[in-house]
């Protein structure tokens, strides 16, 4: 063999092992229910997925074509199950607004603990107008700079966190039920209040979730059970919570809050180096918003960087009358959205 060709082999050894090692990550996202050690695997499915791809296309030409083979339609089958978390045409529309419900709206954004450029975002708030936010990363500084908005947001809630950094916050235009009082959680992590809307009392929350394994997260959701089981029957809860829609992890907190995940409103986080359109396109989707009960999500947007490595997320929702059962609307709302938030072709 020449040395051209024992160069080649060897390049073609390396990229099957690549290949092999991309899908056996793939592979063990699946079983995140097991140990939280595979579900940080997860987290990177779509992006494990595009690699598989881009290394198994090479070995289509040489003696290992039957796993690239293989390994590809592994990889298409792994990445449409992320599907629902891809950017959404600009051009797409919401879901239609009722005529007969007053539409609501929630701004979930993780500040950044050092955000350079605060005024940014409160500027964003004074535009978009929500009739609350929920916060995470609210450090010290923050609890300044949010002092300047709070005639315009006199409810608030601020949960310090133990390292002074990741705190969460909860603030509304509307006040909290009479007779209910806002709470922190353990360790800062939630902020829970009961809201006013128009006499409907709703459980709001504000979640701030570690990263994954080897990080605390696992546990910290263990710790979360109890506040989590403790919503009321209607409620909608927003936050960072460092994992993706598809993963163990969300769907954890989703039962044992008895929550129904929103669609994904895209990717939201990539680390602050890299450029806005990376995070656009090729971030992960960790920011999400949870419901259930007479809550009834018409829509979510991601909005412009605040100078936080993570994208502004702005939903809007109704509440269900009386008079109708709630499992029929919530899953036929939650059924148009999806639609709604197809990716492009």
């Amino acid at each position: 063999m020449t040395t051209g060709g024992a160069r080649s082999s060897m390049m073609a050894q390396l990229t099957f092992l690549a290949t092999m090692a991309c899908s056996a990550a793939l592979l063990a996202g699946f079983f995140g229910a097991l140990h939280p050690a595979f579900d940080s695997f997860s987290h990177f499915r779509m992006h494990l997925s595009v690699l598989t791809v881009l290394l198994a296309l090479p070995l289509l030409a040489g003696s290992y074509r039957l796993q690239a083979v293989a390994a590809l339609i592994f990889a298409v089958c792994c990445f449409v199950t992320t599907m629902s978390a891809l950017p959404r045409l600009p051009s797409q529309e919401a879901v239609a607004k009722p005529a007969d419900r007053i539409v609501y709206s929630l701004l979930q954004m993780n500040l950044r603990f050092n955000n350079p450029t605060p005024k940014k975002v409160l500027s964003l708030i004074g535009r978009t107008n929500p009739d609350v936010i929920t916060l995470d990363e609210v450090s010290g500084m923050w609890a300044t700079e949010l002092g300047y908005i709070k005639d315009a947001y006199p409810y608030r809630i601020l949960c310090d966190y133990p390292n002074g950094v990741f705190g969460v916050a909860l603030l509304s235009r509307r006040p909290f039920a009479a007779g209910t009082a806002p709470h922190c959680e353990p360790r800062g992590a939630m902020a829970t209040a009961t809201i006013d809307f128009g006499g409907v009392p709703v459980d709001v929350a504000a979640i701030h979730l570690s990263w994954p394994w080897p990080r605390e997260q696992y546990w910290q959701i263990g710790e979360l059970a109890q506040p989590l089981a403790a919503l009321g029957e209607t409620a909608i809860m927003a936050g960072d919570c460092n994992a993706v829609p598809w993963s163990a992890a969300v769907r954890r907190v989703a039962r044992l809050g008895g929550l129904t995940p929103m669609p994904s409103a895209g990717p939201t986080w990539i680390h602050r180096t890299l450029p806005d359109f990376l995070r656009r396109y090729a971030g992960l989707p960790i920011d999400q918003v949870f419901s259930k009960g007479g809550v009834t999500i018409l829509s979510s947007t991601r909005l412009e960087d605040s100078g936080s490595d993570h994208l502004p997320v702005l939903v809007e929702f109704t509440l269900r009358p009386d008079d109708k059962p709630p499992e029929e609307e919530h899953q036929s709302a939650l059924a148009a959205n999806e639609a709604v938030g197809k990716p492009r072709g």
